[in-house]
């Protein structure tokens, strides 16, 4: 995907790679060469991300483009003490890639949607070995756990449709999520 934020004579912004800190503070003045970094950066992620929600390129790429403009019109919305840019990111396309597919009309079959993506992701080295861990991760979890955090972050199903669906009651369901997520917390430290 080629940033739609660089001009062709626009050299790159001076931060290094790490320092997100740094390109928010640019964009929040209105410097676009840093804005077009952030998309360089993490349109990939934020992409692959509502993709796997979706299960539909347009509107993956719709949720791209909502998520970054999010961040030009409020770069402040990110709060560092919080996370990693690129995981607040995540969260954020994967939390309106499931708006999206709420506001679906019933007759939209999500099955029906070809899958296709041009990308490579196997150019992000670190964010596969990443990647890798955590998947090792939860494979660990306790299998109940598992299928919930699983029906959760990667289905959007919310913690009622999941009760519904497996029976079980809204408070297991909600503990079982909050113990997945501190043993990845940690185990991530």
């Amino acid at each position: 995907m080629r940033s739609i934020y660089r001009d062709k004579d626009m050299p790159p912004p001076n931060p290094p790679p790490g320092d997100d800190l740094i390109l928010l503070s640019q964009v929040q003045r209105g410097d676009e060469r840093a804005m077009a970094a952030l998309y360089d950066r993490y349109s990939k992620i934020i992409y692959s991300v509502a993709l796997r929600v979706l299960r539909d390129p347009a509107a993956a790429e719709d949720v791209l483009q909502e998520v970054f403009m999010q961040i030009w019109r409020n770069p402040d919305s990110f709060a560092s003490g919080r996370g990693s840019m690129g995981g607040w990111l995540a969260v954020v396309a994967r939390n309106r890639a499931i708006d999206l597919l709420r506001r679906r009309k019933p007759q939209d079959s999500v099955d029906d949607v070809i899958l296709s993506s041009k990308f490579n992701l196997a150019e992000d080295s670190q964010r596969n070995l990443m990647m890798e861990k955590v998947r090792a991760l939860i494979g660990t979890l306790p299998e109940d756990q598992r299928n919930t955090l699983e029906m959760a972050f990667f289905d959007g199903l919310t913690h009622s449709e999941i009760a519904e669906t497996t029976g079980d009651p809204l408070g297991t369901v909600k503990t079982r999520i909050r113990a997945a997520l501190i043993v990845l917390r940690k185990a991530m430290q």
